[in-house]
């Protein structure tokens, strides 16, 4: 008879539960991720991912990039490469942020795994468990998941219509520091905000770089959206203004295709040289073969005229989304008026939840994303954050029909049992408030 094994630490879910390192405490489901079961059903009106509309692709002549890639140079594009990425396509990406205004050399650029991957470098490079990063509040799930998966501690500093705000940005470094806290970085996505859909203005951004340049902290500046404006004027990035205080992250996912996972961070000598060595530790080095399609068709395609096809159609998207709202939501109900990008960040009449909500709505067959999963201290309950990328105009106006609907049998309840008694005060504005939250 076998001797009597000891009983086994953990849960019967997860018998390795006791094993984990610290780390892994911190790392949760994001909110949009667990959507996608649900959003990805045909009945329903999918506003929550921000999933580009590849449709939109030359995909026969991306198929013909491809296999000519395979044809002419498989033996390359299948191997190993650099752990800096292609030199041939980081000197393509200088051509397309010369769009944006940063200025720099081959050398100063490593491609990653698509920019989350970028992210994740210098996050892993600059922080220790218990630093700070200050961030907008709200900001992009995928970086807080970054933030709180390294153990940092995540400050969310206010918004208002032009984005961060740079009186309360340095107020917030000072009562962190008074709190004696290390301070590593501040994180802003500065054109076509995911989630709220705001863009800095220059003087904005020149303020938000003096505060930075005053308390001698690191600007990461994520990028996916600047070629994506909708008003004929990209925004000059704030890397452009400084090359030393400012790590720069663009993506090809929202201007060519998310699935190639092409991404990369521009950054001072030094800092670059750590992160191409923390890329090599996760990853050996970035495909070669999705590399060599982006490189072809940025040398054989007018890209550019692709990335215009992608503005007129999401500027189609978002009108179908801004007319829709104005006709069909409730008064008290707040929304942003997006001028490039992905999103649109609502606000609900108060009294009301966008998480308790949620079931109700895809009981409606609409879908959101809930706005607590842009903040880490349980704000933005009565937020929610609405796509219109992916989605026909038709649908969008649908789902927004729908969710209105929903938003409507919500006030109901709450005036029923007494809950909120300025629910019913006439006159919806759609410009966003003074802080976002």
């Amino acid at each position: 008879m076998p001797p009597e094994l000891p009983p086994r630490p953990g849960s019967r879910l997860d018998p390795w539960i006791g094993s984990y390192a610290d780390r892994a405490v911190g790392m949760k489901a994001s909110e949009i991720r667990a959507l996608f079961a649900v959003a990805s059903r045909p009945e329903v009106v999918s506003l929550a991912g921000g999933m580009p509309y590849v449709d939109a692709l030359p995909l026969d002549t991306l198929a013909d990039t491809a296999a000519r890639l395979i044809r002419d140079r498989g033996a390359s594009a299948l191997q190993y490469g650099s752990g800096q990425g292609d030199v041939i396509l980081r000197e393509q990406i200088l051509d397309v942020m010369s769009d944006v205004g940063v200025i720099a050399h081959p050398d100063d650029v490593i491609v990653t795994t698509g920019s989350q991957m970028a992210l994740d470098l210098v996050v892993r490079v600059f922080c220790n468990p218990g630093d700070v990063v200050l961030v907008e509040s709200p900001s992009y799930v995928g970086a807080l998941g970054i933030f709180q998966a390294y153990e940092c501690d995540v400050v969310h500093v206010p918004m208002d219509e032009h984005g961060l705000v740079p009186e309360a940005l340095s107020e917030t470094i000072d009562r962190v520091r008074a709190d004696g806290r290390t301070i590593k970085m501040i994180y802003t996505i500065p054109s076509f905000h995911n989630p709220a859909g705001i863009s800095q203005p220059a003087e904005r951004r020149k303020e938000i770089l003096e505060v930075a340049l005053r308390e001698d902290l690191l600007v990461l500046e994520d990028d996916p959206y600047a070629l994506l404006g909708f008003e004929g004027h990209i925004p000059r990035a704030i890397r452009a203004e400084d090359a030393e205080q400012v790590v720069y992250l663009g993506s090809f996912s929202k201007t060519l295709a998310s699935g190639l996972r092409v991404g990369w961070a521009v950054a001072p000598h030094g800092v670059r040289e750590k992160l191409v060595l923390a890329a090599e530790a996760a990853v050996l080095c970035p495909s070669n073969f999705t590399q060599g399609v982006v490189s072809e068709f940025l040398a054989t395609q007018p890209w550019r005229d692709q990335v215009a096809v992608f503005r007129d159609l999401y500027r189609e998207r978002r009108d179908a989304l801004l007319d829709s709202l104005a006709t069909h939501m409730p008064p008290g109900t707040h929304w942003t008026h997006p001028e490039g990008g992905f999103y649109s960040w609502l606000t609900l009449p108060e009294g009301l939840d966008a998480t308790a909500m949620l079931p109700r709505a895809v009981n409606a067959l609409v879908a959101y994303v809930p706005g607590t999963g842009f903040y880490v201290d349980g704000q933005g309950r009565r937020n929610l954050r609405l796509s219109y990328c992916y989605p026909e105009p038709e649908r969008i106006r649908e789902g927004v029909r729908r969710l209105a609907g929903v938003i409507d049998e919500e006030l109901d309840i709450s005036a029923t049992f007494g809950t909120a008694a300025t629910l019913h005060q006439p006159g919806g504005n759609t410009a966003p408030g003074p802080d976002l939250a």
